[in-house]
Order: structure tokens, then C-alpha cells, then sequence
């Protein structure tokens, strides 16, 4: 399992969940997570760090 820091941007959201793209490796397509698991004040455009299994809103 990998658990090097990473940072996402939020694509869109879609009712309960949030797409995210991973920055510099657009190819790999949006990522799918339900918006549960990241800070309730994400909106699109929204930058994420995700680091030991947690999303963190990044200024």
C-alpha cells in the first residue's frame, strides 16, 4: 500500500460523493470518494492533501 503524500484536486461534486483528479498525472481519471471522508468544506476546485489515510483541506 502506498502511503506517500499526495495531493488531489476536487474535479466536481455529485451528491454524496467527490471526484478527484491526483495533480501532475491527469491520465489516470478522476477518483471516486464519498464525501464522508473529506473535509465538509471541500468545493470544486478544492485542493486535498492525503496523507496516513486522511484528506486535508490545503489553503
Amino acid at each position: 500500500m502506498d502511503l506517500t503524500p499526495k495531493t488531489y484536486t476536487v474535479g466536481r461534486i455529485d451528491g454524496d460523493y467527490a471526484y478527484l483528479l491526483l495533480e501532475g498525472q491527469p491520465q489516470l481519471g478522476e477518483k471516486c470518494v464519498a464525501r464522508a471522508l473529506l473535509p465538509s468544506e471541500i468545493a470544486e476546485g478544492s485542493r486535498l492533501r492525503y496523507e496516513m489515510l486522511q484528506y486535508e483541506l490545503m489553503d
